[in-house]
């Protein structure tokens, strides 16, 4: 009979060994129980606990909080499963049961391959490419997806998980309020008690797995003047909801104080201004006294071209008067022996770097390069010069385009920045949703993965929704996995995901689903292979490939149908997804076809009865299909109108 000895006492370990016992009963359910006991002389059986427990050699990490070190010495009968930190030890749990043949390729039970076999000797140890491995709530989230998400992090080789803003009310309303889906779902509105209740429950969650918890972002500026941060524009006129004593603190745009774009979570204080500063610094020092945030992320508005435009706050640039209020902040924390890490972004308008100001204490912060405007079909371009960097002008400003060009302007911030650095991604936001196949963006991650590490940026954060596998989860497993290993290759990680996902019908689902990419080309979903002078989206020859998808899907069907059913759960519920994909595809492509030839009224007709059809369907695959983002993303696609060219001819004299 196995035994696990818990060497080490911490609540991650104990959860730890929980976690080896269930898999190795699933493993082998007629080998009888598994005991746990909390010894820390044990000489047998599995031994978990810290490599410092164990004498083992952590000298590699260069902050044993921070690093993981997964170590494993194991034989038939048990052996050591350890980590440089509790965390480290889960995930030395669950890659000591990934090398006994488990997977995780989805969340949920339905992600899971857990054969049915006699454990064998695993000798091993790794420390992950990349520090920072994990994602961020976004999109259309239910409570159970968030808990799904939480426990799948961990199981994927991840290490953080982010919860953004203060109470994130958009993000569970579009869910709870099934917005875009409401004749197919009745509205269930939840209030903000109810949500930051489910807050503080994730973060027990995340703790119980000793993630990093990285905390908050946008909102902070907003919030410290008295103003709701949660407020969105189906709220109303917020406007009504400014009180007056903080209409002063507001940056002024166009000579005027307000709201930009009437949404508080955009807006930017005037930040030349010492009160508005002291408010939102003292604000934030309350909130990370109150709370166990590992990483509190310190955002400004995330509008773009939305700063003050007084005369004060025109003689710095919004980057200095950042760093000027991150100073204060930092000496804050410091006044009231706090710790706290603190995060600073490069994103909008804070892409271009502080001219004048530095960061005093260097050990507190972290940078967060977030490239939103960047293209996502294809990575960094290797071998490119130079770029010509735009000066900042006061919201007139134009964003990079590719990621080697962010990495130009995030250069300009590292003349000042010697610290650590983390990506803030967006590949499972909208753009998953302009690759149908999932193959090409796949492609694109591993890519972007090593590049941004080549580029000295230290892992990344995926703000994504946290059902993003549809019609496969390759994409998030390729992120995933590449994160841990950034010597594997997009192939090795692709080959192993479909034998895993479809067994002996892995080469035919994939030879599918690259025929499939073909027909509907990422890059124009994306908007990269339009007419400019007309649409974005208006390519005849796209619409041809679009037209001709029937037998692509005829050949994907005939695939579907040969292997619908498998004794591994995890094969049938995969192949069940590209049955409603195949579906999804055939209408997109209809939808699609008619908007490459310019003819908008009928594409948006087709798109409006894929969207009633697949909130019809949403319930059944919610796990992986988030119908509320997939509506949001095509919309961009759908809602850009045609402006054919005036034709003039001449007749001549």
């Amino acid at each position: 009979m196995l035994s696990i000895n818990k060497i080490t006492s911490h609540h991650t370990v104990d959860f730890a060994a929980e976690e080896l016992k269930k898999y190795l009963r699933m493993m082998m359910p007629e080998a009888g129980d598994v005991k746990i006991a909390y010894d820390p002389e044990a000489t047998e059986g599995f031994r978990l606990g810290l490599m410092q427990d164990f004498g083992l050699d952590v000298s590699d990490a260069e902050d044993t909080e921070l690093d993981d070190i997964l170590y494993i010495d194991c034989d038939a009968e048990g052996g050591v499963i350890a980590g440089d930190n509790p965390r480290s030890v889960l995930l030395s749990v669950y890659e000591y049961l990934r090398q006994n043949g488990c997977r995780w390729l989805f969340p949920g039970v339905d992600g899971e391959l857990i054969p049915m076999k006699d454990i064998a000797p695993v000798k091993y140890r790794h420390k992950p490419s990349c520090r920072f491995r994990g994602w961020c709530n976004e999109g259309s989230e239910s409570q159970g997806c968030m808990y799904d998400a939480i426990e799948f992090t961990p199981k994927v080789g991840m290490n953080v998980f982010m919860l953004e803003f203060r109470i994130p009310t958009s993000y569970y309303t579009r869910y709870y309020s099934h917005m875009g889906n409401e004749e197919s779902r009745p509205p269930e509105p939840v209030t903000d008690m109810q949500i930051l209740q489910w807050m503080r429950a994730c973060e027990a969650e995340i703790a119980k797995r000793g993630l990093q918890f990285h905390d908050i972002g946008h909102g902070f500026v907003v919030d410290a003047i008295g103003i709701d941060s949660s407020l969105r524009k189906w709220h109303g006129d917020n406007e009504t909801r400014v009180p007056a004593e903080s209409r002063k603190y507001l940056a002024e745009i166009n000579g005027e104080r307000k709201l930009f774009n009437n949404t508080p979570n955009f807006t930017n204080i005037c930040m030349s201004n010492e009160t508005a500063r002291a408010l939102t610094v003292n604000y934030i020092a309350d909130y990370a006294e109150n709370h166990a945030s590992d990483f509190l992320h310190v955002w400004l508005g995330d509008g773009f071209n939305a700063h003050c435009e007084c005369e004060r706050c025109r003689r710095r640039t919004p980057s200095d008067y950042y760093v000027i209020m991150l100073n204060e902040l930092d000496r804050e924390l410091t006044k009231r022996r706090l710790d706290t890490r603190i995060v600073f972004i490069s994103y909008v308008d804070t892409v271009w770097a502080p001219i004048e100001e530095k960061l005093e204490n260097q050990d507190r912060f972290t940078c967060l390069l977030a490239p939103i405007s960047r293209s996502y079909t294809r990575s960094a371009e290797i071998g490119v010069g130079e770029y010509e960097l735009r000066p900042y002008q006061r919201n007139k400003n134009v964003l990079p385009k590719g990621l080697s060009e962010s990495f130009a302007y995030f250069n300009e911030w590292k003349k000042m920045w010697r610290g650590p650095s983390v990506s803030y991604e967006y590949h499972f936001w909208l753009h998953q949703y302009f690759d149908p196949s999932m193959l090409v963006i796949s492609k694109v991650i591993n890519e972007d993965v090593k590049a941004y590490k080549a580029a000295g940026v230290n892992g990344i954060i995926e703000d994504g929704s946290q059902r993003s596998f549809f019609p496969t989860g390759l994409a998030f497993y390729t992120y995933a996995r590449t994160l841990y290993d950034t010597s594997l290759s997009y192939e090795e990680i692709r080959d192993e995901y479909f034998s895993c996902a479809f067994g002996e019908g892995a080469e035919e689902a994939l030879s599918y689903l690259e025929e499939l990419s073909e027909r509907i080309p990422s890059a124009y979903m994306e908007g990269e292979m339009g007419d400019d002078g007309i649409s974005p989206y208006y390519n005849p020859e796209v619409a041809k490939k679009l037209k001709g998808i029937g037998a692509t899907l005829e050949r994907g069907r005939a695939v579907i149908k040969k292997y619908y059913n498998s004794d591994y759960r995890i094969r049938t519920a995969s192949v069940r997804l590209l049955v409603q994909h195949a579906d999804y595809c055939e209408m997109l492509a209809a939808a699609l076809s008619e908007k490459a030839v310019g003819n908008d009224a009928e594409a948006s007709v087709l798109f409006n009865e894929l969207r009633l059809e697949f909130g019809k369907r949403e319930a059944g695959m919610e796990v992986c299909f988030d119908h509320g983002l997939v509506k949001v993303s095509l919309e961009r696609i759908f809602n850009k109108k045609t402006q054919f060219r005036e034709v003039v001819i001449d007749a001549g004299s």
